[in-house]
């Protein structure tokens, strides 16, 4: 029995699994298409029934988009690292919790893509590691995010004879170590621009807006980040907004949309705009591309004059603090005082 007053000391190798959504292995339409194959072939990414969706996605999307996706990917592509941006600040990510958190193992995964979750796991638990902690970094709730992971984990326990305890991080969407991160981060990257915006976007993922519908805390989530940063950066309603990006086909979406919200800006007289992405761990395709890239040319054709996009907490310092205390608030009790 361990004496009282004493931390509990364990001699379980313990590992740690940070799981971000994905990326194709290059900027080409044949790994795009492996790519958009897995991820849209998720019966939680795409809520149609699969006799339907199937042959749509197979018949018209494989064979269109991959080739227009890949030229986006390679605008974006982190050419001195060879490979994506989104999977080279996950690996720094990962790096950067190993090099503070020295008594356990820490290993990185896609949701989709390499390297898996099965991978990464197997190779988690062939060095020894009986207890894995699991972290999906989205830290706003959806079933067609952070459940992915726990259906895929679950998925690769199932083929496991000797299945390591597993613990998963939960949304974090008003956690304060995540707010806190979210607001000096930001304060630093708006003290450094070139003028002051008239209005701070909040751009989060878009989902089908049936997904409320059905349950899914997702929308309730991301406009609780959206409130919660606003009071810590001390900015009025006025100069704060909120907008859902990314919507994919003819169906409704959350709203209000971020290409029609940086339309109409302009015509309210708002003409400097700093938009950040709370949603996103990472910078990836979503922010680089469809933010930093197309969002900019929306506003500044509809009347703009000044546009930035602020980069996501990364593996920068505020991102590493928050990560590094949310792993040791879910470790607690796996690993021995002092670390």
């Amino acid at each position: 029995m361990q004496p009282e007053g004493h931390p509990l000391i364990v001699d379980a190798k313990v590992g740690v699994l940070i799981v971000n959504l994905g990326s194709p292995d290059a900027p080409e339409p044949a790994a795009v298409k492996r790519y958009l194959k897995e991820f849209l072939s998720d019966p939680r990414v795409v809520e149609i029934p699969a006799l339907v969706w199937q042959p749509i996605l197979r018949g018209i999307i494989l064979n269109t988009r991959p080739a227009k996706s890949a030229a986006l990917y390679a605008s974006i592509w982190d050419r001195a690292r060879g490979d994506s941006p989104l999977r080279v600040i996950t690996a720094d990510q990962a790096a950067g919790l190993q090099a503070v958190l020295r008594d356990v193992t820490v290993d990185f995964a896609m949701r989709y893509g390499n390297p898996s979750i099965p991978v990464r796991l197997d190779a988690l638990r062939a060095a020894g590691c009986t207890r894995i902690l699991v972290m999906p970094l989205y830290p706003q709730y959806s079933a067609a995010t952070t459940a992915t992971v726990v259906d895929k984990v679950g998925a690769s326990l199932k083929a496991m004879r000797w299945q390591p305890a597993v613990r998963f991080l939960p949304p974090y969407h008003d956690d304060p170590l995540y707010i806190s991160a979210l607001a000096e981060d930001a304060r630093t990257a708006l003290a450094a621009l070139d003028f002051e915006p008239d209005v701070l976007v909040a751009s989060f993922h878009g989902m089908p807006e049936r997904t409320l519908r059905l349950g899914d805390p997702y929308h309730c989530q991301a406009q609780k980040t959206a409130r919660l940063l606003r009071e810590a950066l001390g900015r009025d309603e006025a100069g704060f907004r909120t907008a859902f990006q990314s919507r994919f086909g003819k169906a409704e979406w959350l709203k209000p949309y971020l290409d029609r919200t940086l339309e109409a800006l302009p015509g309210e007289g708002v003409r400097k705009v700093a938009v950040i992405a709370p949603g996103f761990s990472a910078d990836c395709i979503e922010t680089l591309e469809e933010i930093a890239i197309r969002a900019r040319e929306t506003f500044l054709h509809a009347g703009g004059t000044h546009f930035a996009c602020l980069r996501c907490l990364n593996a920068g310092p505020e991102g590493m603090r928050m990560l590094t205390g949310l792993a040791q608030r879910e470790l607690a009790g796996w690993r021995e005082s002092g670390h």
